[in-house]
């Protein structure tokens, strides 16, 4: 018996059985009376006004949770190197420019700051070369280590510079304020993100983070200093190293002796962190605490018959 099919194409067994919120907000037309900004008839997942509501703040903290962490997992980010630092340190050559300007202009006050951003600004250089060191010597291990900034201008563009100049990926995790703050050029642009939430933005800092690299900063740099190792001291957050750029800074800057004398912290709360003077120095301490240097043999999966 002849028989005859209209329909020659089976739908696939998982075809969606509706459309999807992007082919529903697509197709969505606002008829003529309903277009005006009053008008309530638009979907909620795409009426801005809406989502901006002082009501729907949960739902933006969830959404700024969501989002980055989406993103990374798409991009098989899995353990990253977070670089803290101040967003004043120049980069030498525009340091050096500024400070022959001062002597020109023989402005004594304006000679001695800019003779100390000039000091300062070798750590834009170490910053620079350490995330150069963390790309290029992590990529052929079996989870590459990505480095992670505030995605702003001074040490965190020399971080996501130094990434960028060996040819990797890396993140910059940007914040709304008051005064504009655009993201340095040399952030990879699909990982590139910008918070409302300091919360939000500083657990992202920390999610996918095996080390934490402090270079000299400002009341920022101290918050999410201070944030992380309180979390690991308190058990919140698993140990990993915190390394302190510059000795000679941060020992002037807090005086952590005194904190053990008076009893405020324990002694060995001293080993939360370590202090390094350079690059070369900060990449030696990763790969002493994980191996990295090490044969196959010493930090796989048979180690514990060495």
């Amino acid at each position: 018996m002849n028989s005859k099919h209209t329909d020659t194409k089976a739908p696939a067994l998982r075809a969606r059985n509706f459309p999807s919120a992007e082919e529903e907000a697509a197709a969505s037309a606002q008829p003529t009376r309903y277009d005006g900004p009053e008008s309530a008839y638009r979907l909620a997942f795409t009426d801005t006004s809406f989502l901006l509501r002082e009501e729907l703040r949960p739902v933006r903290m969830q959404l700024e949770l969501l989002k980055p962490e989406l993103v990374q997992q798409e991009q098989g980010i899995e353990s990253t190197i977070v670089i803290f630092g101040s967003a004043r340190v120049m980069p030498p050559e525009q340091a050096m420019a500024a400070l022959e300007a001062a002597r020109q202009a023989g402005d004594a006050p304006a000679l001695k700051r800019a003779e100390m951003a000039a000091n300062m600004s070798r750590y834009y250089d170490e910053a620079r070369r350490f995330a150069g060191f963390v790309t290029e010597r992590s990529r052929q291990h079996a989870t590459p280590i990505y480095v992670v900034t505030g995605g702003g201008p001074g040490i965190m563009e020399a971080g996501n510079r130094g990434a960028h100049e060996v040819g990797g990926k890396s993140i910059g995790l940007n914040i709304v304020l008051p005064h504009e703050q655009a993201p340095n050029p040399y952030i990879t642009p699909e990982l590139c993100f910008q918070f409302h939430y300091f919360a939000l933005r500083k657990m992202h800092f920390l999610m996918r983070s095996i080390a934490l690299v402090c270079f000299p900063g400002g009341f920022g740099t101290l918050d999410e200093l201070f944030e992380t190792m309180t979390l690991v001291q308190t058990g919140k957050s698993r140990k990993r190293p915190i390394l302190l750029f510059g000795r000679e800074f941060w020992e002037t800057l807090v005086n952590f002796d005194f904190l053990v004398e008076t009893g405020m912290i324990s002694a060995g709360d001293l080993g939360l962190f370590r202090f390094v003077e350079t690059a070369e120095e900060a990449w030696m301490a990763l790969a002493e605490h994980y191996g990295f240097d090490a044969p196959v043999t010493q930090t796989g999966e048979y180690a514990d018959d060495i």
